[in-house]
């Protein structure tokens, strides 16, 4: 059953992509721990078995150390009748002997009774025992039939998890083929740039095709090439569409630091002016948007060129999964 369960869980990994190391990791985890619990429950269940063996044994062994001892009582006390008898019948047996004769008999009695009494403490001692190591046997159980559950549980939730993620790696696939293929010409101008990363699709549109040096204002002709943009994001439902906004390392000039103070702000303001036509003009649906800002700290080339300084100042529009924690949370249930 752990090689089955193993090998679900290893399905599980290889076909939930990147939904989350970290969910995965989790997942595995749990399994793993509830999968060591159950070899441990079992272990200590054949360690049960063997103390109540052990303990029957013992009682048997008693048992019959009992009856020899009897037996072997018995014969001395007909040894001891005899003796009397022929003593007496010779009229050689003093009182005092017979006496002696007669505490010896009664001492042999009594160690009989004492055996007796012992055997019969360790029958109840025995029986105790029994009764708590069977207790313990039926709660070992229910914990092995709960594990047991558990693990056809992950199992079903691992094969559910796996049918949406390649659901939802077919999603991105068809939007990033789709996209490449209207873009088609802005790419081989190295206007823009798609990338798709498992279930992350990235689309980085340079500075120039959007904005003038400087501003936050759309151009008309990067208003044309949003619409295209968004009307192929429209058809997206199972991802969040985060608008970011990148600058190169260059201070804000003086003419537009009373609007823009630093390169923050200019970042913020492109990144939610795109939001904004996005949801007003093309129809994305606002609860799938939202706008960041990176200011010059996530470039993408070095910013000792102008080459790279072009590269760096970029809107990159990126498609990421839409709800990771809800996920995990329903990976948990």
């Amino acid at each position: 059953m752990k090689k089955v369960v193993y090998c679900c869980l290893a399905a599980l990994f290889v076909l939930s992509g990147c939904v989350s190391t970290k969910a995965h990791k989790m997942a595995l985890d749990e399994s793993e721990a509830r999968l060591a619990q159950l070899d441990n429950t079992k272990q200590e269940l054949e360690q049960n078995k063997k103390i109540l063996e052990g303990l029957r044994q013992a009682n048997d062994k008693l048992k019959k150390e009992m009856n020899d001892l009897a037996s072997a009582k018995d014969k001395e006390i007909a040894s001891l009748k005899g003796q009397i008898e022929e003593l007496s019948s010779r009229g050689i047996m003093t009182s005092k002997a017979v006496e002696e004769l007669r505490q010896e008999k009664d001492q042999l009695s009594a160690s009989d009774n004492a055996k007796a009494s012992e055997i019969e403490g360790l029958k109840q001692e025995l029986a105790n025992t029994t009764k708590l190591k069977n207790e313990e046997i039926t709660a070992l159980r229910q914990e092995m039939d709960f594990l047991n559950r558990e693990v056809e549980r992950l199992k079903l939730k691992a094969g559910e998890i796996s049918s949406a993620k390649e659901k939802e790696l077919a999603n991105i696939k068809s939007t990033y083929e789709t996209l490449v293929k209207e873009m088609q010409k802005e790419i081989e101008q190295g206007d823009i740039k798609i990338t798709q990363a498992v279930d992350r699709l990235s689309v980085n549109l340079v500075e120039k095709i959007l904005f003038d040096s400087g501003k936050a204002e759309i151009k008309p002709e990067g208003l044309k090439i949003l619409k295209r943009v968004g009307d192929i994001l429209k058809g997206v439902s199972d991802k969040q569409i985060r608008i970011e906004g990148h600058t190169d390392n260059v201070p804000i000039g003086a003419k537009i630091r009373k609007k823009y103070p630093t390169n923050w702000e200019l970042s913020t303001t492109r990144a939610s002016n795109v939001v904004r036509y996005l949801q007003d003009t093309v129809g994305v649906d606002p609860k799938m948007l939202f706008a960041a800002g990176f200011s010059e700290y996530r470039p993408v080339a070095l910013n000792k060129t102008e080459e790279g300084k072009a590269q760096n100042r970029r809107i990159e529009i990126v498609l990421l999964p839409k709800d990771i924690e809800s996920v995990l949370e329903e990976l948990k249930k």
